[in-house]
């Protein structure tokens, strides 16, 4: 299958991601675009997370029900944006028209892609091991890891966001960094113009 921009993961950075490209395919500069995203691991930092200090979001919520209700939320608002579930991305490799991924159960291609998976230092996808490093914003003894970056951007066409891009693990860090990348991307798209997508209510 191929993509114009594939997200790898499905946590708060990558699904955030994925809603505001998903709000954009009316535009058009991105009505043609495919886009997926592979929900890649099987656990999240989200799991046991209880939510009292999000705006917008009710306290208590649970981070299993947000991953839940994300995964509705962009299926049932944006269906066009492909989720692909129970796949994990091993390695990626770099050719003349974007990206080759390859999963532990399929191979797919991509113009963009954006790495949003956890900190963890058990990271190991083959093609992207040469930019890691410590995490500089997280405790030195949880041996938290990063990829490099400057502004989200690793390499051309190649961006990270959420905490794997350096910042601190809170929810609407994560979240903002998946939308900022989104927008960058579809600036990328718009010809280099500067784009946001806001919905307003009609009156």
């Amino acid at each position: 299958m191929n993509f114009d921009v594939l997200i790898i993961g499905g946590g708060v950075a990558g699904m955030s991601c994925a809603l505001v490209l998903g709000s954009a395919k009316s535009k058009p500069f991105a009505q043609h675009k495919k886009i997926g995203i592979i929900m890649h691991q099987k656990a999240s930092a989200l799991d046991g997370g209880l939510f009292n200090n999000v705006l917008g979001i009710k306290p208590g919520t649970t981070g299993k029900e947000i991953l839940k209700q994300g995964k509705q939320q962009l299926a049932e608002t944006y269906p066009d944006v492909v989720q692909i579930e129970n796949e994990k991305v091993e390695k990626i490799e770099k050719n003349d028209s974007g990206f080759q991924i390859v999963t532990n159960k399929d191979t797919f291609s991509s113009k963009i892609i954006v790495v949003a998976v956890g900190p963890s230092n058990l990271f190991n996808i083959k093609g992207l091991n040469q930019f890691l490093e410590p995490h500089v914003n997280l405790p030195a003894i949880k041996k938290r890891i990063q990829l490099k970056n400057i502004n989200h951007k690793i390499d051309n066409n190649l961006y990270v966001a959420g905490v794997l891009a350096g910042w601190r693990s809170q929810f609407a860090t994560a979240a903002g960094s998946g939308t900022q990348v989104a927008t960058d991307i579809l600036t990328l798209w718009n010809d280099g113009q500067t784009t946001m997508i806001h919905d307003s209510e009609t009156k």
